[in-house]
């Protein structure tokens, strides 16, 4: 294994305390136990809160700031965070109107987060980001895995959550945007954890894992390499035929976001070539893709991948996802 590492223990320090200080205008880090919050408490509104296992930067702590996130609680590499972490974060950002949590579907993370909630001394309320269409079961998960499309979910809500909406009006919009959300990720290698030192499986030079989940969950089926126009199209089919399954209409000319994220070791030459071909295949079903999003947005440590995610929009939702938002990851100034 070969990694930018000092001792493995405290990697995951040394790397909030990087990121810390290179945002030191947006965020505060706060240690035993580890959160970090907004620079500037926000005011009397619903405080947005999001974490979960490190490892899939900039997922969580990229996205705290004006227009998203309130704190993140950043456990350590694909592990949850604690109640600890999430009861702290939620102490300090409490601005009078409540504590949203926006979690990814993962038993550790879903847990945690409801033992913190039923602690918490004022109102909180949960939204399960579930977009993940691969599978309906897999490692760490009972039900469907909530991956790339949390990005999405935490900049509506997040938006939203900046007018002064109460809390049961952010949900129901964080609720929305994760039912109107699919993905689906395609590995072309493994991921190695530090601690593990070595690829959490394994994958032959010529092989590819279809529906792989952000952790190196088993996917739908592990197949040759093929060119990415049909990779592309395997995709598209499977998102669709999700949201036929869950009868969300796509046949009037849909407005839809189109996110390709990497998974961390993906060149955005490659990225936006799933892109070209995912909108086109896209259009030829009467989705008009009006808002776009391609990077590494929802990483997999050292994965060599990508996922496709789709959003449907209505007036709502492209209503937040256009307002305003300052974060280390994400930045949009009207």
């Amino acid at each position: 294994m070969k990694k930018f590492i000092n001792k493995i223990d405290n990697i995951l320090i040394e790397s909030l305390s990087g990121f810390a200080t290179a945002h030191s205008d947006l965020v505060t880090l706060h240690l035993d136990p580890n959160f970090l919050t907004r620079k500037n408490k926000a005011q009397n509104k619903v405080a947005v809160i999001s974490g979960g296992g490190s490892g899939h930067e900039p997922l969580h702590a990229g996205y705290i700031g004006y227009g998203m996130l309130d704190a993140a609680c950043p456990g350590h590499v694909f592990t949850s965070p604690t109640p600890d972490q999430m009861l702290m974060a939620a102490e300090a950002v409490h601005a009078d109107k409540g504590i949203l949590f926006i979690v990814k579907n993962y038993a550790g993370d879903v847990m945690n987060f409801e033992m913190a909630a039923e602690m918490l001394p004022f109102e909180s309320a949960t939204v399960l980001t579930s977009d993940d269409c691969a599978v309906i079961n897999s490692t760490y998960t009972t039900g469907r895995r909530g991956v790339a499309g949390t990005v999405i979910v935490e900049k509506c809500v997040g938006s939203l959550a900046e007018t002064g909406a109460d809390l049961q009006t952010c949900k129901a919009l964080g609720d929305k945007v994760n039912n109107r959300t699919a993905s689906i990720g395609i590995a072309l290698t493994s991921c190695t954890v530090p601690a593990a030192g070595r690829p959490t499986f394994d994958i032959g030079d010529t092989e590819l894992e279809m529906g792989v989940g952000i952790h190196g969950e088993p996917g739908r089926r592990r197949e040759t390499m093929r060119e990415a126009d049909e990779l592309v199209r395997d995709c598209v089919d499977a998102i669709l035929a999700d949201f036929k399954a869950r009868d969300l209409d796509t046949a009037n000319n849909s407005e839809a976001l189109l996110l390709i994220n990497g998974f961390g070791a993906t060149p955005l030459m490659e990225l936006y070539l799933i892109y070209n071909t995912a909108a086109k295949l896209f259009s030829q079903h009467s989705i008009q893709i009006s808002r776009s999003l391609v990077g590494n947005y929802t990483t997999a440590l050292d994965m060599a991948g990508a996922s496709v995610t789709l959003c449907l929009l209505d007036d709502e939702i492209k209503r937040h996802w256009d307002s305003p938002v300052h974060t280390a990851a994400l930045r949009h100034e009207r």
